[in-house]
């Protein structure tokens, strides 16, 4: 019987096309996967399989809704993987057989791999405990070109659009539809404040005030009772106060989970949060296929325990690795988990979080020591350009070793959120941080002699030094 299932699948699979490495799915970490290991191995083929012509960079598909205003300026493809050698087809896999080291795509196609890449990304969470979450016109933030396209669509003729969730993605599309005057937009959020899961309560905040600075109207520490609907389609959202907020479109933005059921069908473990298990290296339970990105597991840097940080910045860091350790151990992976570097923009304020702060570390009890500064961008601050900015530093109160940071204020937040994350994964102390040479030009950092950085790590190596 053995035998003959063995000879079976032989048949089956005789005259498909092996490749050295498929990789299925060709958002950021599949690209970045497939250009790094097929530089590092020019002589192997490769394939990349795609679900759709056209792929979206996801952090900008907020910005597609206004201010990019066009679908195709925010569009992202494989080419450098193919000007590399690499193959690509755009043909959904339906069927992945890791026996058989075949995979099988939506047209009937079957492909056989020696290497192969679970890049599968995620999908928008669905509420069904949500009565009325099945009506036409409750729609989601799904990372698809078509869909996206179509979506746009619907939000150009809605007047009245929900965005049920006050997190990353539902905040900055709020912010961009609240920028055509004929809309009214209401964004509604659970907890006492938007971006609690990313920001300190202090920061969260401050980015709350500044979302209602904008003519959104912001309803926090509010529940979505019930999607109403008129003959099957959407008319309002029933909060739990009983108000009824009237919409032609309701935007679900509550989050996103592990595209995994490829993977679990064909056998790879699955984590509690139905992430794809992988080891230091991305690999999984089965011998020669890996996972990176949204469907696969992340640990906590700081806190070494299963986390579910869905940010392209970890995925590509991820699919790096992996691209230069697919036919070998090159690079030792020391980074034993994700930082979560998270950044944004609303209403002109950019403000970035990495790591662990107040909110965060009480759920892991970890005990912290912080400190923030405020001075300008610029020295002196009386530039045109000139953004006041504030670094706020966390540092555990054993070593001095900087555990966490946040940064708000002008656009220069972005990169300095990076120094604090490579500070983290570094394991830096303040210590060392205030004797860190700097660069600095009036017109581009603060001033040498009060470099925000460095005075918020100042400032904890005051408190350091009273508490002993």
């Amino acid at each position: 019987m053995i035998i003959f299932e063995f000879n079976l699948i032989k048949d089956i699979y005789k005259n498909m096309k092996t490749y050295d490495v498929i990789i299925i799915g060709a958002g950021p970490s599949g690209i970045v996967a497939g250009v790094t290991a097929q530089k590092q191995n020019p002589e192997k083929s490769m394939l990349m399989i795609k679900e759709e012509d056209k792929g979206l960079v996801p952090c900008g598909i907020p910005y597609v809704f206004h201010e990019l205003d066009n679908l195709d300026k925010n569009v992202m493809g494989p080419k450098p993987f193919i000007d590399l050698g690499g193959d690509v087809i755009v043909d959904p896999v339906v069927e992945v057989d890791v026996s058989g080291k075949a995979i099988t795509v939506k047209s009937g196609n079957s492909y056989g791999y020696d290497r192969l890449i679970f890049a599968t990304g995620s999908t928008p969470v669905v509420p069904t405990f949500i009565p009325g979450y099945d009506l036409a016109g409750v729609e989601y933030v799904k990372k698809s070109y078509n869909y996206i396209k179509a979506l746009k669509r619907k939000t150009d003729q809605a007047k009245h659009i929900v965005v049920v969730g006050g997190g990353f993605i539902g905040a900055e599309l709020a912010e961009q539809l609240a920028m055509c005057p004929d809309k009214s937009i209401t964004i509604i959020e659970s907890e006492a404040y938007c971006f609690n899961k990313a920001f300190s309560g202090e920061l969260s905040k401050i980015a709350t005030e500044r979302l209602k600075e904008t003519k959104i109207n912001v309803l926090t520490s509010t529940l979505v009772k019930e999607v109403v609907g008129n003959n099957g389609k959407v008319a309002g959202v029933k909060l739990n106060t009983g108000e009824i907020v009237e919409a032609d479109l309701v935007i679900m933005a509550i989050g996103y989970i592990p595209n995994t059921e490829l993977a679990r069908k064909a056998g790879l473990e699955l984590n509690s949060k139905n992430a794809i298990k992988v080891d230091n290296f991305q690999r999984t339970n089965i011998r020669n296929v890996c996972a990176i990105g949204d469907c696969s597991e992340t640990l906590g840097f700081i806190t070494g325990r299963l986390d579910h940080i869905m940010l392209a910045s970890t995925a590509t860091a991820e699919a790096r690795v992996l691209g230069y350790n697919l036919f070998g151990i090159k690079i030792i992976d020391w980074n034993t988990g994700t930082i979560a570097i998270f950044s944004t923009e609303i209403n002109g304020l950019s403000m970035a979080a990495a790591g662990v702060n107040e909110n965060n570390a009480k759920e892991f009890n970890i005990d912290l020591v912080s400190s923030e500064f405020t001075d300008f961008d610029t020295h002196p601050g009386a530039f045109k350009n000139s953004s006041q900015l504030t670094v706020k530093l966390y540092a555990s109160p054993s070593d001095g070793s900087i555990v966490g940071g946040e940064v708000w204020g002008g656009k220069s937040t972005g990169e300095i959120i990076n120094l604090i994350g490579m500070a983290i994964q570094k394991k830096v102390t303040v210590y060392e941080l205030i004797s860190f040479q700097i660069g600095t030009h009036p017109l581009l950092t603060s001033a040498p002699t009060k470099y925000v950085l460095i005075k918020a790590a100042e400032g904890i190596i005051t408190k350091l030094k009273h508490s002993l």
